[in-house]
C-alpha cells in the first residue's frame, strides 16, 4: 500500500513549497532478516502426553500378572472396555468401528480435519424459510403457514364447505341473499393499502405479501392454496399390519393401535459429529 504524506515546509527566506514523502510496507525478505524458527513440537498420536496417567493400573498389572488383573478389571470397572474410557473430549488416536461387516471401517477424531474439508455451502436462498425467490430477505411465514390456516374464526374456516351450505338453502330469501354478498366480499380486515405507500406508489411486489402494510386475504388465501401439502404421510408400520395383526392374534391379545417399537437406532446415527 503506498501512502502519500504532503510535507509543508516553510522558511522566512523563501517560498512555500511541498514535497512529497512516500512511505510503503516491505516484506522480511526485502530488509534481509532472518525469519523466526518455531519451538513448538507435536508428538505422535500414539505417544501419550501424560506418561504419569495409568500409573496404578500398570503396578497392579506388573504385581498381579496379566490374567489376574483383567479379572479385577472387569469386575471392579464400569464399562472397562468403553471405547472412549468416558473422557469427554476423545482422544487423537481413539477409533470407533461403525460397522458390524467391515471392521476396517472406523470413525476418528476430527478425521478429515476441518481444514482439508470442501467450504462451507452458504446457499443465496433457503425453500424452508420461504424465500425461494430472488428475495433473500422474504422470511415472511403467514403466506405459508398451512398449519393453522383451518384454526381462525369459524366463518373463515373451510370457505368451499360454507358456500356450499349458502347454495342449499333459499336463494330467495334476504337472509340468504345478504349472506352471499358477505361471502364473496371475504374478510373485512387485512384489504391492503395497494402498494399505495407513504411516499409512492411501489410495484415491487403485485402480490402485496411482501409488506406487512400491503397484504391483503385474497392474495393470502391464494398463497396457501399454492402451499398446501399434497402427500399423504403414512406410518413406518404400514408395510407390516398383518404381520402385527397375526402377533396379537397369536397371543390371544387384543390388537393395539398402530405398531410399537422402533428398534434401534443405526450405529452410524450414534456418532458425534466431531
Amino acid at each position: 500500500m503506498i501512502r502519500a504524506t504532503l510535507v509543508l515546509r516553510s522558511n522566512s527566506g523563501f517560498k512555500k513549497h511541498t514535497a512529497t514523502i512516500a512511505a510503503k510496507a516491505v516484506s522480511r525478505a526485502e530488509l534481509g532478516t532472518p525469519a523466526s524458527k518455531p519451538t513448538a513440537t507435536s508428538a505422535p498420536d500414539d505417544e501419550t502426553m501424560m506418561p504419569w496417567n495409568g500409573w496404578f493400573s500398570s503396578f497392579l498389572k506388573d504385581k498381579l500378572g496379566d490374567d489376574k488383573y483383567e479379572k479385577l478389571r472387569q469386575l471392579v470397572l464400569y464399562k472397562p472396555d468403553h471405547y472412549s474410557d468416558f473422557e469427554q473430549m476423545p482422544r487423537p488416536n481413539t477409533k470407533l468401528g461403525i460397522s458390524d461387516k467391515d471392521p476396517e471401517l472406523m470413525h476418528k477424531f476430527r478425521h478429515p480435519s476441518p481444514g482439508s474439508q470442501p467450504p462451507v455451502q452458504m446457499p443465496e436462498t433457503d425453500t424452508s424459510m420461504g424465500n425461494a425467490g430472488e428475495d433473500p430477505y422474504d422470511v415472511s411465514y403467514y403466506k405459508r403457514d398451512t398449519g393453522r390456516r383451518f384454526t381462525s374464526e369459524p366463518g373463515a374456516l373451510h370457505r368451499d364447505l360454507e358456500k356450499i351450505k349458502l347454495e342449499l338453502l333459499p336463494q330467495d330469501d334476504p337472509r340468504v341473499k345478504e349472506a352471499m354478498e358477505n361471502f364473496d366480499k371475504g374478510p373485512g380486515s387485512s384489504p391492503g393499502n395497494g402498494g399505495k405507500f407513504a411516499l409512492a406508489k411501489t410495484d415491487y411486489d403485485p402480490t402485496g405479501l411482501r409488506a406487512s402494510m400491503s397484504t391483503n386475504f385474497a392474495a393470502t388465501q391464494e398463497s396457501l392454496d399454492a402451499n398446501m401439502p399434497d402427500h399423504l404421510p403414512t406410518p413406518v408400520w404400514m408395510d407390516k399390519q398383518a404381520e402385527i395383526v397375526a402377533w396379537y392374534e397369536e397371543r390371544d391379545l387384543p390388537v393395539a393401535i398402530g405398531g410399537t417399537g422402533y428398534g434401534t437406532v443405526a450405529t452410524r446415527g450414534r456418532i458425534a459429529r466431531w
